[in-house]
């Protein structure tokens, strides 16, 4: 059953993608972003206390850190994430973004003792950066040089920068910090930081125009995608361990083009098939190297 739910995780983590897409069609990013959390924050209060007891309280040492968790891994990451996905398509963001673990374990490795790169690790990151850049640029590295890749893609590529500031700043303030209070005060920040420039961005006036389809958008990102997406992950990771866990992560791109070219009828380019096979290979090699270790 753990099996099923890692996996559904990974559609559920596709499809945001393509949710984030729709939304980002009709509704302005902050808004979007604020919705979402607003939702997902109404929904981790319960599942907070049934899987903790309790909203745990946080000493004066971890408060900078939790602020600064919702800051980056919420406020800023979603904000860089529906403003991409106004031009950018939910599959090419999907492999952008899929870039995250790699890069992750390459400034934890700088930052932290204990965590080592390895030479397949460091194959692995390398790979991984040269997939996104691929992606970014549609086949064309050397726009990066030329300062020609497109603005969409540099505010996905925002998604990651706020993502890896996120996830290490989390494995600090996990240390005392119980997983799902620590997901559920980065939520509860985030979305109190969204309001004032979503209500500047006209959000109150604009409710009632959005479609049935930004809606139910809004309603998957925050529950499905942010909710049952996380505990069903933690529960992964506490069954069969991280490592075992982790590698459900790489059906996430996969999911999110597929999906993308069922649902929103994108296109599959060479660009995008050679990135994420780059992405994934890279995130094999990095996760063998973690395996192995």
């Amino acid at each position: 059953m753990i099996y099923l739910k890692l996996f559904l995780t990974a559609v559920f983590w596709g499809g945001t993608f393509i949710a984030g897409r729709i939304l980002a069609q009709e509704v302005q990013p902050w808004s979007g972003s604020f919705l979402r959390f607003l939702v997902a924050s109404v929904g981790m209060i319960p599942l907070v206390w049934h899987f903790e007891g309790r909203l745990q309280p946080l000493r004066k040492k971890e408060v900078l850190l939790v602020f600064l968790s919702g800051m980056t891994g919420v406020f800023l990451y979603n904000v860089f994430f529906l403003t991409g996905l106004q031009t950018v398509q939910a599959g090419r963001a999907s492999v952008i973004v899929a870039s995250n673990p790699v890069l992750i374990s390459l400034f934890a490795a700088l930052l932290f003792r204990g965590e080592r790169m390895t030479p397949r690790k460091i194959l692995g990151v390398a790979l991984s950066v040269c997939g996104a850049v691929f992606v970014i640029t549609r086949g064309h590295p050397e726009e990066i040089l030329q300062g020609a890749a497109g603005r969409g893609e540099m505010f996905i590529f925002g998604c990651v920068a706020s993502w890896v500031s996120y996830s290490l700043i989390g494995k600090v303030v996990m240390r005392d910090v119980q997983p799902v209070s620590a997901v559920t005060y980065a939520c509860l920040v985030g979305a109190s930081a969204l309001l004032p420039p979503a209500l500047i961005e006209g959000m109150a006036g604009n409710l009632g125009s959005y479609s049935i389809a930004s809606w139910l958008s809004i309603v998957y990102l925050g529950f499905f995608g942010t909710c049952i997406g996380f505990i069903w992950y933690y529960e992964g990771i506490r069954e069969i361990g991280p490592s075992r866990a982790g590698v459900f992560i790489n059906f996430v791109p996969i999911s999110a083009v597929v999906l993308s070219f069922f649902l929103l009828g994108e296109t599959v380019d060479a660009s995008l098939l050679i990135g994420t096979a780059l992405v994934l290979s890279g995130i094999y090699l990095a996760n063998r190297s973690a395996g192995g270790s």
